[in-house]
């Protein structure tokens, strides 16, 4: 398996790279983002996340999860409302979840949870990403953002895919951005 060979080497890349004299490294590797892409086969997703919760402690980094978020969206638009507006969106059905509209959407509340993570003094770490997927949130529209570019501590994406002939495939077969994030894979 893998994971029991790799997972030490990408959890030893990961935390040399958040201490503080890396982090210029990683904005420079970058192209001036600001977010760390930790890949890994989805289908050892659970592994690498149970790793990630032994090694990266509650009292320095906040696990932000894409999933749960994504239900608590929907939640508070309430299934019906929420079924209603999907279908009427069926055209631009991206612009449910990201919008421009003062309405908190989930892309929002993404950003909302990085924030807390700020102001908290925590490293932000996105888990179960996949959930994104037909959403029309790509990874890239979170790296860019503003407010994750002037992060004092990089984002890290716990990121379910493959690199292959050094392209980046989300979910093994979706071609997904890694243009403003250092790569560990």
């Amino acid at each position: 398996m893998a994971f029991l060979e790799d997972h030490k080497a990408k959890f030893d890349d990961l935390l040399i790279g958040l201490k503080l004299q890396n982090r210029e490294q990683i904005r420079r590797n970058a192209n001036g983002g600001n977010s760390i892409l930790f890949v890994y086969p989805p289908e050892e997703e659970h592994l690498y996340l149970n790793k990630a919760s032994e090694i990266l402690d509650e009292k320095n980094y906040k696990f932000i999860n894409i999933a749960d978020l994504f239900v608590r969206y929907i939640d508070k638009e309430g299934w019906s409302d929420f079924s209603e507006f999907y279908k009427d969106s069926s055209a631009t059905s991206y612009r449910v979840f990201n919008s421009d509209d003062e309405e908190e959407d989930l892309m929002d509340m993404i950003i909302a949870e990085i924030v807390d993570a700020e102001e908290k003094g925590l490293i932000p770490v996105l888990v179960r990403t996949g959930a994104l997927y037909g959403t029309g949130i790509e990874n890239v529209n979170i790296m860019e953002n503003k407010t994750v570019m002037q992060l004092k501590y990089p984002l890290i994406i716990f990121y379910p895919a493959k690199v292959k002939d050094n392209n980046l495939y989300f979910l093994n077969f979706k071609p997904a951005s890694k243009y403003r994030c250092t790569i560990i894979e």
